[in-house]
């Protein structure tokens, strides 16, 4: 299938109207992150200075989605190179320090370990550089998987577009749009590419508990895009999808094993398993830097168990007797069998198998 020619634009990076993080200054600069835990109440921006902050903000949900958490890790990095001083043999060891503890902050999203690992490789192949060209070249390494993962999110959306009719109604999960990512979204990216195009396009907005990234994040954000949207509980997709109501269910992932197993926010399994049930299309959306080819399948993919105090409380109210036993998983794994499709940047995956992987991320 053909991406659709319909024009798109959309305005500078800058003037989006979700920015989730950007880096202020120079090589001695700072990561300006929104607080998404403070969402939708309040715009509160973190400023960080120190590598420590920042994994703070990782490890807490300030920031999250795996592309944007692979982006702040890499600024992460040139953090860690503020004000250092001494050889370039010392500010490469700065480089695997500053990554092998960001790597730490959460063990889901491979995206995180993608970008650290691709600063690593920048700061070996720039060893022989003066240490000021060498923190240079580390940013500018830094703002390219940045400007990278845009242009990635727009390939996805255009891919993604091409897969929906003219009236489409979706049903998405967690967060997927400008908050989680360095762009315009993955999930989330190919709504605002197809309202972008002219479809008629209403999103239902699970509430994603137990965070409620769906009711906080992603109906926040597609009001800002002016997208019609309608909230509902975790509970009712079942109904929506028997009384005939939806089109597709788009999704993202923060890692997809080589078979196309993928692991995304808890719950969407159960999405997948209702969607085929009732014979609704099921996509995946995700750049080619959250596919891990080394795990043969899902069953591979670590899962990040949160406090138990996510589920007994929200925001200092109680929703549970304080000492009941709690499992708190953050994500699950969708089967590749339960994929309609996975969109990535490169293409659309479909049939999902381990050969089509293979065939359309070129390994």
């Amino acid at each position: 299938m053909n991406i659709s020619n319909a024009p798109v634009s959309f305005p500078p990076l800058e003037a989006l109207p979700v920015e989730a993080l950007s880096w202020v200054g120079g090589v001695d600069g700072f990561l300006r992150l929104l607080d998404q835990t403070r969402l939708p109440d309040l715009e509160d921006w973190i400023n960080c200075f120190t590598v420590e902050t920042l994994w703070e903000a990782i490890r807490s949900l300030r920031i999250r989605g795996a592309p944007a958490i692979g982006i702040a890790a890499a600024y992460g990095v040139c953090l860690q190179l503020r004000g250092k001083e001494g050889s370039t043999a010392k500010l490469v060891s700065e480089v695997h320090q500053a990554a092998t503890y960001l790597a730490t902050a959460r063990p889901t999203a491979v995206n995180l370990f993608w970008a650290l690992d691709r600063m690593r490789h920048c700061a070996a192949g720039c060893s022989l550089l003066s240490p000021e060209q060498f923190r240079v070249r580390l940013l500018e390494e830094a703002l390219t998987i940045h400007r990278e993962d845009r242009a990635m999110c727009e390939a996805i959306g255009r891919w993604g577009a091409s897969l929906l009719p003219e009236e489409a109604t979706i049903i998405t999960h967690c967060n997927t749009g400008a908050l989680a990512t360095g762009g315009i979204g993955t999930a989330l990216g190919v709504v605002y590419t197809a309202a972008a195009q002219g479809r008629k396009v209403h999103v239902y907005v699970d509430e994603t508990r137990p965070l409620l990234q769906g009711a906080r994040l992603t109906v926040w954000e597609l009001t800002r895009w002016g997208i019609p949207c309608t909230l509902i509980c975790d509970g009712m997709v079942a109904t929506l999808m028997a009384r005939g109501k939806i089109d597709a269910v788009l999704v993202g992932a923060d890692r997809i094993a080589a078979n196309g197993d993928s692991a995304n926010k808890i719950g969407t399994y159960a999405l997948a398993v209702l969607a085929r049930y009732h014979q609704v299309p099921f996509y995946v959306a995700a750049p080619s830097s959250s596919f891990d080819l080394t795990l043969a399948s899902g069953n591979q993919i670590p899962i990040e168990e949160r406090s138990a105090d996510e589920i007994r409380s929200f925001r200092g109210v109680n929703l549970a007797p304080p000492h009941v036993p709690v499992w708190n998983p953050a994500f699950d794994v969708t089967p590749a069998s339960l994929i309609t499709a996975i969109i990535c940047e490169k293409g659309i995956i479909r049939p999902v198998s381990r050969e089509n992987i293979a065939l359309v991320l070129g390994q």
